[in-house]
């Protein structure tokens, strides 16, 4: 009863035609090649657009996909990547159906205004349309990943006294890592101010993702910002850097240090004087207008004595006096009967003259009005912030170093004279002012210097960089040693096992048995030559199979014998 042969597996079949593992080997060969090229002709991804909300990603890919632009998203989802010679193309594309449009809106809400809208409305859509505005510029500060701003404007009003000024507030979210300091948030806040009207400072607080209060409410709370510090310090530092570079020469390099503290008036005055002071030195005084008025009268005549008809008669006729008035005498009478106003007995001509004379009446007047120039000065004086209001200035001088006679180092203490040459030499490098209160001490003191040690010198192969190296190439050579013993002590005689005849022979082709079966008779009455072990192997292997074959089937033997000598004789 003939039995089936099985089929040969892969094993049995890389045994018998040698030049199918070459076969398979240059396939994959050329395959991994195919690939290399395939992989290195892929497109270099580009950055898009980054940190996109749902709404415009969504938007975004929707339209990359009508434009057949392939594309993919980093590895934290966070950028949208497109190939990098198409990036320039797609904004622009994209630009042009209005993506993406971000999370806020701005002015362009004004554009597309319905009739008939109410003030409320409009009222909203520009408060709505300038916070947007506002929220876009803080956006593009590099530290900012985000913002949020929302703007309280007061109803406008009539009255003063109801008018109320505006506020803000900002939110901002920042990126991964990244911080802002003082003097980008008083950017931030004056970009604000500036864009709102009658908006302060003050009046706008700033928050981070966090919660943290970036800018205080009132400013004065925080004392000294940031600006004010820095010139504080750029001003003490360039006190120090002159004092060093004057003394250095002198003393000695690293033998002098100073430290300089500077008391500095931050407080913006304004002071308006305005005095009025009498022209208290003669000459000085200037007339603004002068007026003069005089009136005079002279000969009348002036009614006076007793009423009667002796004291209304005029006088009688002048006569030249033989002596002067100032010698005439009144008679006794005469005098008495003026004092009572009765009439004389007698009067003699000199007497008549004297009183005839000295009844000629004179009236003169004489007024005069003058305006002088008051001294009136007004002095207005405006001082800035940043003035020096005292300096405070410490130097510390090196012991002199010298070297003795028998070479070794020395140190002397500066002389008297010569600290008071550098203190003066301190005092005009400061600009000293004892007006001012400033303050100067210069201490001659020697320098504490570290003790050194004498450390032995390390041998090469204790040194740590060259440890480091050994380290370095010992792991290389151990992977590589690894390498090869998996190569030549694991693949390789895993290798020959797989490619070595089994216990049961394979089956052979029937070509194969006879050709085993003639191989076998020619073989035993001659010496088989010398051949390679590869081949004398597969030899027994084909005639082991050919006895196997003949033992268990000998009517197909004698069937495949038969076909072969008909063959033969045709």
């Amino acid at each position: 009863m003939s039995t089936a042969l099985a089929p040969p597996s892969l094993l049995d079949q890389l045994r018998v035609n040698s030049r199918l593992p070459l076969m398979l080997g240059v396939s994959a060969a050329v395959a991994a090649m195919a690939a290399l090229w395939l992989w290195s002709r892929a497109p270099d991804y580009g950055v898009l657009y980054s940190n996109l909300s749902d709404r415009d990603g969504g938007a975004i890919i929707a339209s990359l996909q009508q434009m057949n632009i392939p594309y993919k998203f980093s590895e934290g989802g966070g950028a949208l990547l497109v190939a990098s010679n198409k990036v320039p193309e797609a904004r622009l594309r994209l630009a042009a159906q209005g993506l993406p449009k971000g999370g806020n809106v701005g002015f362009e809400l004004m554009d597309n205004q319905k009739f008939g809208t109410s003030q409320f409305a409009e009222q909203i859509n520009y408060q709505r349309a300038l916070e947007g505005e506002l929220a876009r510029s803080i956006n593009s500060i590099s530290a900012v990943s985000s913002a949020r701003v929302h703007l309280a404007l007061p109803k406008a009003s009539l009255f003063v006294r109801d008018q109320k000024k505006p506020s803000a507030s900002v939110v901002l979210s920042l990126h991964p890592g990244r911080t802002i300091d003082d003097g980008q948030i008083s950017a931030l806040v004056h970009l604000i101010s500036s864009s709102v009207p009658e908006l302060s400072a003050k009046s706008i607080t700033v928050v981070d993702q966090n919660g943290n209060l970036l800018s205080a409410a009132n400013a004065e709370a925080r004392g000294l910002d940031t600006s004010q510090l820095k010139y504080a310090k750029e001003i003490e530092q360039g006190y120090i850097r002159r004092i060093e570079a004057i003394l250095q020469p002198i003393v000695g390099n690293n033998n002098v240090h100073a430290q300089v503290s500077a008391d500095i008036d931050f407080s913006i005055v304004e002071n308006t004087d305005e005095k009025y002071r009498p022209n208290s030195e003669p000459g000085s005084a200037a007339i603004r207008s002068q007026q003069v008025s005089e009136s005079g009268q002279q000969g009348s005549s002036v009614v006076g004595g007793v009423p009667g008809a002796l004291s209304n008669q005029p006088p009688g006729t002048a006569l030249a006096p033989v002596a002067p008035a100032s010698q005439v005498k009144p008679a006794p009478q005469a005098a008495l009967a003026s004092k009572t106003g009765a009439p004389a007995a007698s009067t003699s001509p000199v007497a008549a003259s004297a009183v005839a004379s000295a009844a000629t009446p004179v009236n003169a007047r004489k007024e005069g009005t003058t305006n002088f120039e008051l001294d009136h000065s007004i002095r207005h004086v405006q001082q800035g912030a940043g003035a020096i209001k005292r300096l405070s200035v410490a130097v510390l001088v090196n012991y002199r170093v010298t070297q003795s006679a028998q070479g070794k180092r020395e140190t002397q203490a500066l002389t008297p004279a010569e600290l008071e040459q550098i203190k003066n030499l301190v005092k005009e490098t400061m600009g000293f002012s004892a007006e001012r209160g400033d303050s100067v001490n210069v201490v001659n003191s020697p320098f504490a210097t570290e003790p050194t040690v004498e450390t032995p010198e390390v041998p090469w192969w204790r040194q740590s960089e060259n440890i480091d190296m050994a380290k370095v190439a010992g792991t290389n050579l151990a992977l590589g040693l690894l390498a090869l013993y998996l190569l030549l002590g694991v693949l390789r005689p895993l290798l020959r096992k797989l490619l070595q005849p089994s216990g049961a022979a394979a089956p052979a082709t029937p070509a194969t048995a006879e050709s085993g079966a003639q191989e076998s008779a020619d073989a035993a009455p001659a010496a088989a030559p010398r051949v390679d072990n590869r081949q004398n192997r597969r030899h027994q292997d084909n005639v082991q199979y050919a006895q196997q074959s003949a033992a268990e089937g000998p009517q197909m033997v004698a069937m495949l014998v038969k076909n072969w000598m008909d063959k033969k004789d045709g």
